[in-house]
């Protein structure tokens, strides 16, 4: 099951991730939860959808279809966190991913404070795993350095945080995985497009809805990471030039599991 915001662009949102269970095999229940305008430069305004009607879709789903993950985006408001919150009471076993979107690469705007402040001290200790991108994990563990930021999120309740290196410079990403139990656990990929500045419009969404398939299928986390980065790796060599921003992640055409 994905929660996530409708990007018009096709680049990020709801699209990828649909497009990104599908590749993997799985098959998607998308839920809507905000509306943006948005092309793939930036974020232009958004409105979320209403949070009785994301509680109708999700009690109507899982009173259909078996839900093997959720995968969360971009949510709109802390109303549309609550609902969802209700939800995992009643379901407190299925695998949750949540990409915690709060800014469009291009800086536009996806989660006022109180969403925020919902994510980190209620939806987050709920979580398989988060995967903020540099930004995020440091507006949201309150530290530029990636070690400390996670920390002070475990700290606050979070099981696993996977900082992803999309973001960063240099000829490889890095996306490290940490936990309160255990050492920290980096994986290197080789970092493409340097025409686009290596950035590419929705790997972020792409790489937590990969993560979510995985799980859904009965991976491991760590297996399930690994796979996804896999994805990615693949989906942004083959980067569709949609518009005048950002490059898209190809997620169809090219995967080819092993």
């Amino acid at each position: 099951m994905i929660l996530s915001g409708l990007d018009p662009s096709g680049g990020a949102g709801i699209q990828a991730d649909i497009q990104t269970v599908t590749a993997l095999g799985g098959h998607p229940l998308p839920i809507v939860t905000c509306l943006t305008v948005q092309d793939t430069r930036n974020v232009y305004n958004a409105a979320p959808v209403d949070a009785g009607l994301v509680a109708d879709q999700l009690a109507c789903l899982a009173a259909d279809a078996p839900i093997h993950a959720i995968k969360t985006g971009a949510l709109g408001n802390s109303a549309i966190v609550d609902v969802l919150l209700e939800f995992l009471a009643i379901h407190p076993d299925i695998p949750l991913i949540v990409d915690p979107v709060i800014k469009a690469a291009g800086g536009g705007d996806l989660a006022d404070q109180a969403l925020i402040t919902a994510m980190r001290e209620k939806l987050f200790p709920h979580a398989d795993v988060i995967t903020p991108n540099g930004i995020e994990l440091a507006a949201l563990g309150h530290s530029p350095d990636a070690g400390a930021a996670a920390s002070e999120l475990l700290k606050n309740g979070c099981n696993a945080v996977l900082a992803t290196g999309g973001h960063g410079t240099g000829p490889d990403i890095i996306n490290t995985l940490f936990r309160a139990d255990r050492g920290p656990v980096e994986w290197t990929i080789d970092r493409v497009g340097a025409d686009y500045d290596g950035e590419f419009h929705g790997t972020g969404c792409t790489l937590a809805a990969a993560i979510a398939a995985g799980r859904a299928a009965g991976l491991e986390l760590d297996k399930a990471i690994e796979q996804a980065q896999k994805f990615v790796s693949g989906a942004i060599k083959d980067a569709l030039k949609v518009g005048e921003g950002q490059p898209v992640p190809d997620r169809i055409s090219r995967w080819q599991p092993k």
